[in-house]
């Protein structure tokens, strides 16, 4: 089972999920800017994932924090990601408590999902 975190209005999230739906891949949905995300949740992903790779720096919620504020390392990072979930680079699957995919690339998600 696959469990997809993200928020439900992110147009990069509504491609991923026409994909996984146009290829039958059931998922769960976690929308954490609805459910929020566990502190828990976030160290599991920097095991597998550098901070600097789970933000989105293209994202309107990174553009409109001041520089100063801008997270320098991973404590900085986890707390921003609690404080703000939609910072968090989406989607982001996971297996079993693994990272399968980050952000979403059709080729990517065709090799993944096809194993």
């Amino acid at each position: 089972m696959y469990t997809l975190y993200a928020i439900s209005n992110c147009d990069t999230v509504k491609k991923a999920r026409v994909w996984l739906a146009e290829h039958a891949i059931v998922y769960q949905f976690h929308d954490y800017k609805k459910s929020s995300i566990n502190q828990k949740t976030i160290d599991r992903w920097l095991t597998q994932k550098p901070w600097e790779e789970l933000v989105n720096r293209a994202g309107t919620t990174w553009k409109k924090i001041p520089d100063a504020d801008k997270p320098t390392n991973a404590v900085e990072a986890v707390v921003l990601m609690m404080e703000k979930p939609a910072v968090i680079r989406r989607p982001l699957i996971e297996s079993n408590e693994k990272i399968v995919a980050l952000g979403f690339n059709a080729a990517v998600y065709e090799e993944t999902f096809s194993r």
